[in-house]
């Protein structure tokens, strides 16, 4: 059953307050690192249940007469054509996505840092087309002996070597497609520049997770490791804070790798550094806006039941997750859970198991369960949804939402016409053909209403969906999972 658990208009309200007084105790300029993501931040709304996608965003556009984006993004990323994961778009093509989703809301992107240049090929070709659209571009190179080596980092052949990033705003917001592009030391970069210029310039970073203020072994902060799991990230006790506050606090290794750097180039800039510890950098409320402990305990577990579920899929189409599936499982066992303590996993597979046929299944938010099965007319998603937008609006189970008059024909174009092998209707097709129904039929059109109902659901299917069939779960805001197992034996997948 889905409960909130977070004060989503408490946490705006604070963190917007809270970048203010760490702007005005600089004075100068403050390069923020944004960690997360600042739209569509699926993850925090999943462990947080209250917290909203947009939520950073509307706090950002608080402070958007005074603040500059800088986005980020690691030339071997773009070479490896690393993806996010819940879109499933490359980090290249996501920045540019995100210029555009800044631009529309007001926000002034300054440029892009390519971080860890080295004349690659994919780099270089995705820096023409960014100047080719007018777009500001600046190359960070890999330094040797990076987070350890301070003499070499803050030096002419380090942090000296990066270009020097122009921008024209009191607040700069780093941020980037996804984590490892090199935020931090871009904002440290400049920091350098800055000193070298004459210019005050402060640093503070914003970063969700792991919440500080919650216990190390807290599952929305071991959800965060799962999340993370292909980085190797890990949670620590911050040692600095303690040491220098004798109170325990959360970080994470690369935050705690770093800070001595940090503290180099704040001595060389102030002659003495402004924070005792990683912990004192952040201006993360989020901890703070909790209300319901338990509710967002029993969320971060079923976040990472499901990254798990989704490093196995990965492993089933090809990729090397071994490491990740490895890390997850032990995660699961620090918080006491298994596949089958998501509701939706055991319901599926046994109808599966009934019916000889991919099936699925659903919880709605206050507790119904629900399943889809493999039809002569529609496939077990598609079923599923119906399903659910009938339950959810009252509607009969008795009563033919779509008639087989409706959909024949839309299977013959699919068949007859564009070639499908496939007859039974996708949940896309399905959408489709109710909206046409709702035309003349009132119970179609009751069934349409409910569809914002779906968000925050959780569902699973024993086999592999298409891609098609993923971006409308995405997009109608179902958690979903899957078996990592295909419909069929084939060796090439859609």
């Amino acid at each position: 059953m889905y409960k909130v658990g977070f004060d989503n208009n408490k946490y705006i309200k604070t963190q917007s307050e809270q970048i203010k007084k760490r702007m005005d105790h600089f004075g100068g300029k403050l390069y923020m690192e944004f960690g997360g993501k600042l739209f569509d931040d699926n993850h925090a709304s999943r462990v947080l249940p209250g917290f909203e996608p947009d939520s950073k965003l509307k706090m950002l556009l608080q402070l958007k007469e005074e603040a500059e984006i800088v986005i980020a993004v690691s030339a071997v990323a773009i070479e490896q054509k690393k993806r996010r994961g819940d879109l499933n778009i490359t980090y290249d093509k996501e920045v540019l996505r995100l210029i555009d989703l800044f631009r529309n809301v007001g926000l002034y992107v300054g440029s892009v840092v390519i971080t860890q240049y080295n004349h690659q090929e994919s780099s270089d070709r995705f820096i023409s087309k960014l100047e080719s659209l007018g777009i500001s571009v600046y190359r960070h190179y890999k330094i040797e002996g990076y987070p350890s080596n301070v003499e070499k980092i803050v030096s002419e052949t380090g942090f000296g070597k990066n270009e020097y990033v122009e921008t024209s705003r009191r607040l700069v917001v780093v941020t980037a497609p996804g984590p490892g592009s090199g935020k931090m030391a871009t904002c440290l970069s400049q920091l350098y520049h800055e000193h070298l210029r004459g210019i005050d310039a402060g640093y503070a970073k914003f970063e969700t997770f792991p919440i500080w203020n919650l216990a190390l072994s807290h599952p929305v902060n071991l959800a965060y490791e799962a999340a993370t799991a292909d980085l190797n990230d890990v949670n620590m006790i911050d040692p600095f804070h303690f040491d220098a506050y004798g109170e325990i606090t959360v970080n994470y290794n690369r935050d705690i790798e770093v800070f001595p750097v940090l503290n180099a180039i704040f001595q060389r800039i102030y002659g003495e550094s402004p924070y005792k510890s990683p912990t004192d950098m952040g201006v993360n409320m989020a901890g703070n806006c909790i209300f319901d402990d338990a509710a967002v305990s029993c969320a971060a577990k079923q976040e990472i039941i499901r990254r798990y579920c989704t490093a196995l899929c990965e492993q089933r189409k090809g990729q090397d997750t071994s490491k990740e599936i490895d890390k997850i499982e032990l995660l699961m066992n620090k918080v006491g859970v298994s596949k089958e303590n998501r509701a939706v996993i055991s319901l599926a597979k046994k109808t599966a198991e009934e019916t000889g046929a991919p099936a699925a299944a659903i919880e709605l938010k206050d507790g119904t369960l629900l399943t889809g099965k493999t039809k002569n007319l529609l496939g077990a998603t598609a079923s599923l949804i119906i399903n659910a937008l009938k339950a959810l609006s009252g509607i009969g189970d008795e009563l033919l939402l779509l008639p087989s008059s409706l959909i024949e024909p839309v299977q013959e174009l699919k068949v007859n016409y564009l070639g499908s092998v496939n007859p039974r209707l996708h949940v896309d097709e399905v959408l489709v053909a109710l909206s046409v129904s709702a035309a003349t039929d009132k119970n179609a059109a009751k069934a349409l209403e409910a569809l914002p109902l779906l968000k925050d659901c959780q569902a699973h299917c024993t086999v592999i969906l298409s891609e098609k069939d993923s971006t409308i779960f995405r997009k109608l805001g179902i958690d979903l999972t899957t078996e990592p197992d295909y419909e069929k034996d084939n060796l090439y997948h859609i």
